[in-house]
């Protein structure tokens, strides 16, 4: 038994998500750790503010270089890959200037059109934000491509450490909503940094084929052009259905309520970033290989969210039955209405946690396009469920819950879909 065990534990794929899971898992425990006390130094309001910020760059960071670094781990030779990164740099330095030119010129306009008093102070660290989120997504998935876990691992730990002990020691004496929006907006350029410093020291050798086409970076912009066209716009339909609500409720409810929905939100997605993320970036790989291979897609997805499901049922089903005690005792009292959220949140989080595999699997079955009708499908049923709990019940708390319900559903949906399209792919 102890020799299967080893076994296991020494397959590429569980030594690599295990490698990620340990740095996340050590990033997100001082994260955790610092939250009782961040959550009493600067109140609801002030995560309100912060959150209504991380919405406006949470839309427009995932989309910095229209998504092209995903395809940095596709092509077989390095030379290629090192196109799309120089490729997606380009592209992101030139989104950031377009978005500075225009609060520049229609700065007044904006904020009014968009209900953005709260963070009108913060709108010009945006530009800032998309190249720091661009340049960290490249080196991102240059590492996954080269198989450099641990750096990405080391990366988040250093990350978390630096940003949760800032706002802890800037909090004790100046515990303002700018100190929790200023951080998180370097935080990107924090890690890209320290990832870049790490990646130099690595002993890395380049993979180059004699044989095989090399494309100048216009080329490879054809190339790979699927991403800009499809994934991207998916990827910005998705981050606005996600951020969406703390923008709603803060247009509907106030600050307050979006305070309490961040922090339920932030809390819920450790699990995500701590195990889901780890289990994308090296399934990606996995099942591009096993496509090529044409091995069983539909067995290998199933297994993976299976995995999943073991692993989150506990987390999430505790925040769901027992949020408000949670929350209450960890955060303090006046965080419990964050608990009441929390609640409905899980219930969909624990869907798209679970749904990982089958979200990394849309590209390697050229089902780009479909995901990016399917996200669209899905921004306007979580606007609607928010809507509908504002007109009809004038009540956050069931605006939250049709959001959390019906996103749980069309989670379900997606996973069917993607399991029948993978028992086709070979047809």
């Amino acid at each position: 038994m102890q020799k299967r065990i080893i076994k296991i534990l020494n397959k590429p794929f569980i030594r690599n998500v295990t490698l990620l899971v340990t740095g996340t898992a050590a990033a997100q425990s001082i994260a955790l750790l610092a939250s009782p006390i961040i959550t009493r130094l600067y109140g609801p309001e002030a995560f309100g503010v912060m959150g209504v910020f991380l919405s406006l760059v949470g839309i427009f960071a995932p989309i910095a270089s229209l998504t092209y670094p995903i395809a940095i781990v596709l092509p077989k030779d390095d030379r290629n890959a090192k196109k799309i990164i120089k490729l997606s740099i380009y592209i992101s330095l030139s989104l950031a200037f377009l978005v500075a030119l225009i609060l520049l010129f229609f700065y007044i306009p904006v904020v009014e059109l968009f209900q953005l008093r709260e963070v009108s102070s913060y709108l010009f660290l945006i530009p800032l934000v998309i190249i720091f989120s661009g340049l960290n997504q490249v080196l991102e998935h240059w590492l996954i491509r080269t198989k450099q876990f641990r750096i990405n691992a080391k990366v988040a730990f250093l990350q978390s450490f630096i940003i949760n002990f800032s706002k802890m020691g800037i909090g004790f004496f100046n515990p303002v909503a700018t100190v929790l929006v200023v951080l998180s907006a370097f935080a990107n350029g924090i890690r890209a940094f320290m990832s870049m410093y790490l990646i130099k020291k690595t002993e890395y050798k380049p993979i180059e084929y004699s044989e095989g086409n090399l494309y100048s970076v216009k080329e490879i912009a054809k190339k790979y052009k699927d991403f800009p066209l499809f994934r991207a716009p998916e990827v910005f339909i998705h981050s606005v259905s996600q951020r969406f609500p703390i923008l709603m409720l803060t247009i509907f409810f106030g600050p307050l309520s979006a305070g309490f929905y961040t922090l339920g939100n932030t809390v819920l997605q450790k699990p995500i970033q701590l195990v889901g993320k780890s289990v994308g970036d090296v399934f990606y790989p996995r099942i591009s290989k096993a496509a090529n291979n044409r091995e069983d897609l539909t067995n290998l997805i199933k297994k993976a969210t299976l995995a999943l499901v073991a692993i989150g049922i506990i987390p999430f089903g505790l925040i769901i039955f027992f949020g408000p005690w949670i929350f209450g005792f960890i955060f303090g009292a006046e965080w419990i209405t964050a608990g009441k959220y929390a609640q409905w949140i899980g219930i969909f989080l624990f869907c798209e946690f679970i749904n990982r595999p089958s979200v990394m699997a849309l590209p390697v079955l050229s089902a780009q396009l479909f995901h990016l009708l399917f996200t669209g499908i899905t921004m306007i049923v979580r606007i609607t469920a928010l809507m509908i709990g504002y007109y009809f019940f004038s009540s956050e708390l069931v605006a939250i819950a049709l959001f959390g319900v019906f996103s749980a559903i069309l989670q379900i949906i997606l996973f069917i879909m993607v399991l029948k399209r993978s028992g086709n792919f070979y047809n």
